[in-house]
């Protein structure tokens, strides 16, 4: 891939193979960032599963303790007693069949989708327009519930999940590069806690085999993980 020319300056003397302290690759990260914008530090981890499995499949979510620094929009599918519940915890777009159209129509103005049990044969029909963008509401990750008001809290609150591509890879945004060195400190640690809780049964050997801290333009500064999880 050819680079830009502030990529390469930025990423002239650095040892793309050389293992950081989670202090020095963060202050790498923050002194090679180039871009004009307050970009977001992002993490890549490499982890000990065979992807075509099913039974290996890495899925969790973490609340993160100083959140993403990005703007949560959360709507639910619900009606009765739980569209009163979800607007009491802070739920920016509350409906059914009026939300359904709205997202049909080609509305995509939100972070997660929440829904209740006994609407997910409704909401089911937005599968082709949600799944492939991850927005569908899941139960296996706690979007679909009778628990509105606790989830939506959640996610408002910085709760964010993750899952391993199709190369074994699980790609994280960890909060912004205009935060201080210590907040994006606890949350490299409150996520790397969880992706390693969250390691399948069926997955051998060592689990997170390498992690590595770039912002969004900038370039890759690897991190010993062992020392991030004592």
């Amino acid at each position: 891939m050819k680079r830009g020319k502030k990529y390469r300056s930025a990423a002239e003397g650095h040892l793309k193979s050389k293992v950081f302290s989670l202090d020095e690759a963060l202050s790498t990260v923050k002194a090679k960032a180039y871009a004009k914008f307050d970009e977001s530090v992002d993490v890549d981890v490499n982890v000990g599963i065979d992807a075509s499995k099913g039974d290996q499949v890495v899925r969790g979510s973490v609340v993160l303790p100083h959140g993403t620094g990005k703007r949560t929009r959360v709507i639910v599918f619900a009606k009765g007693e739980y569209v009163d519940q979800a607007e009491k915890a802070g739920a920016d777009y509350i409906g059914l069949e009026d939300l359904i159209d709205k997202i049909e129509a080609g509305w995509m103005d939100f972070e997660y989708a929440v829904a209740t049990p006994d609407v997910m044969g409704t909401v089911g029909k937005l599968a082709k327009q949600l799944g492939p963008r991850g927005l569908l509401p899941n139960k296996k990750v706690g979007t679909v519930t009778f628990d509105v008001a606790s989830i939506v809290k959640e996610l408002k609150s910085g709760r964010v999940f993750f899952k391993n591509d199709k190369s074994a890879v699980v790609h994280f945004s960890l909060g912004k590069l205009s935060f201080e060195p210590s907040k994006l400190k606890e949350n490299v640690r409150a996520f790397l806690k969880a992706l390693a809780s969250s390691k399948p049964a069926a997955s051998k050997g060592k689990f997170i085999r390498k992690v590595t801290l770039s912002s969004t333009m900038g370039i890759g500064t690897c991190i010993n993980s062992d020392d991030v999880l004592k």
